[in-house]
């Protein structure tokens, strides 16, 4: 039982929103071990955040089902569903308040050595520092007097400081710089430990390192598995790679790649 904590199985999964009359998605068939992380890449439109929104229940599937911890999703009480999981979505909302309240919000209870934990992971730790007060730094409406990477990395704390089994960036980086959005995952990883982490993005360099990545196109998976084999026989991850890579003929003598 202890080793289910954060497993996620999407089986034979179909769905459709309310009154469209094509699916969104399509047989989406995986499963995520604890502690994994996994990348969800594809073009804009090709079900990414649909995948993602049915594990917290935001929508339900048609068809399948997905379960967490070998339980279908739907046999949870929502409430408990959720304090499971901490999600980040590209938009990043905060509300009036100190840093604090703000970070509080997934878990009345954290300390702030908690907090300080959670903002060192999410590359927020050196602003909040730098910020007149610290953790007592008052946020306005909507975070409008901090900058869209620092909203975002804040966001990415938040859901951390709820210590979830399972935490879901929704093209929550957009907003970060190259070496911050790694710096962010590097310490995901570290601290993972049974956290299944799902990053969902249209920048292969954001999903490269993943335990499995899963390519989807028009609602569909196109291809699951590491950077590497995909790299070999996935076309659309080639596709979606290189136009963010130059091909490895343009690296230079030591084999790094420019980034465009």
């Amino acid at each position: 039982e202890k080793d289910l904590k954060g497993t996620v199985e999407f089986e034979h999964v179909c769905f459709a929103y309310a009154g469209a009359k094509e699916e969104a998605l399509t047989d989406i068939h995986f499963s995520a071990k604890a502690g994994e992380t996994v990348g969800i890449i594809g073009g804009t439109g090709s079900g990414k955040s649909s995948v993602v929104h049915l594990i917290p229940r935001f929508y339900d599937v048609t068809k399948g089902c997905v379960k967490i911890n070998g339980q279908d999703v739907r046999e949870y009480p929502l409430a408990s569903l959720r304090e499971r999981i901490g999600i980040v979505l590209q938009k990043a909302v905060l509300f009036k308040g100190s840093i604090r309240d703000n970070m509080r919000w997934g878990n009345e209870n954290a300390t702030d050595e908690e907090i300080w934990n959670a903002l060192e992971v999410a590359q927020a730790k050196e602003f909040v520092e730098a910020k007149q007060g610290g953790l007592d730094y008052f946020v306005e409406q909507g975070g409008k007097n901090l900058s869209g990477g620092q909203r975002q990395r804040l966001t990415i704390a938040r859901a951390l400081v709820k210590n979830p089994d399972i935490l879901i960036l929704d093209d929550s980086a957009s907003a970060l710089d190259f070496a911050t959005d790694a710096a962010l995952r590097m310490a995901i990883r570290k601290m993972s430990g049974t956290m299944t982490t799902f990053i969902v993005s249209q920048r292969a360099a954001s999903v490269m390192h993943a335990d499995k990545i899963i390519v989807l196109e028009d609602g569909e998976v196109a291809g699951i598995g590491t950077h590497d084999t995909l790299l070999e026989n996935c076309e659309i991850y080639q596709e979606i790679y290189y136009s963010q890579f130059k091909k490895q003929d343009s690296c230079n003598d030591k084999g790094k790649c420019d980034v465009q």
